[in-house]
């Protein structure tokens, strides 16, 4: 039956199929992708912005619910300063041009991370993106910035240790469902599929909680060059998997 529909189709088939709802991805291979072209590591920045754009359309014309991405790790910051400065405004200017295509398509924005830490001028754009789109229902888009898996654990086991200690909840009551509650991502389903571009086989602090049998693919392919063709081709590989859950 696959075989007699359109690109499209065959994919909104599969996402249904194999209740697909929730893609996230390691966007790696920014700074190779200009090296290999002779270019400065902003160009391969903004060339991936590009393909951040192309994804963002293709998984909500394939239905998908949930769209998580890694921008910017904790680690990230031990960068040289000018590179990091440089991917601080580019966000900024990002979510200011895209908010209004964010509200044309019906797509929900949301930031996970340390906020704290940022300035305040671009703590002031991520509020002005999630607030106006926080009624959008189409899509949802989780840009992972200042982002590290370790922290937002360390974060959660303080958060409920307060609880604990000013009995709001009992130490014998506190389950897997606390747990994903005092995350950046409560009320956000578990991935289903990582994809991480640029080739590399590690995970990279990156939802670890929250991966635990997500169906992981890697692709040599960098992330500027990551297109539609390249997201259909791992979603036609994750269709091929057998998800157990440990059974």
């Amino acid at each position: 039956m696959l075989e007699t529909l359109t690109d499209s189709e065959k994919i909104k088939e599969i996402v249904k199929e194999t209740n697909l709802k929730h893609i996230a991805i390691i966007m790696d291979g920014n700074r190779r992708w200009a090296k290999s072209k002779f270019l400065p590591s902003a160009a391969g920045h903004k060339k991936g912005v590009d393909s951040l754009r192309t994804v963002i359309k293709a998984c909500k014309e394939f239905n998908i619910d949930y769209l998580t991405v890694y921008a910017f790790s904790t680690e990230n910051w031990n960068r040289a300063k000018e590179e990091v400065d440089f991917l601080m405004t580019l966000l900024a200017k990002t979510i200011e041009q895209e908010v209004p295509e964010f509200n044309k398509n019906d797509i929900k924005l949301s930031f996970i991370g340390d906020k704290t830490s940022l300035n305040e001028n671009l703590k002031k754009i991520l509020t002005y993106g999630e607030d106006s789109t926080k009624n959008n229902k189409s899509l949802n888009l989780q840009i992972a910035f200042n982002y590290g898996s370790r922290m937002e654990l360390t974060n959660a086991v303080k958060a409920i240790a307060e609880k604990v200690k000013h009995g709001q909840i009992d130490i014998n009551s506190i389950t897997e469902d606390t747990i994903s509650q005092n995350l950046y991502t409560k009320n956000i389903p578990d991935p289903d599929l990582l994809i991480r571009t640029g080739g590399e086989k590690r995970i990279s602090n990156y939802l670890l909680w929250q991966i635990a049998y997500t169906e992981v693919y890697i692709t040599n392919t960098f992330w500027p060059e990551f297109d539609r063709n390249e997201l259909i081709k791992a979603i036609e590989e994750f269709h091929l998997r057998t998800r157990r859950f440990g059974k």
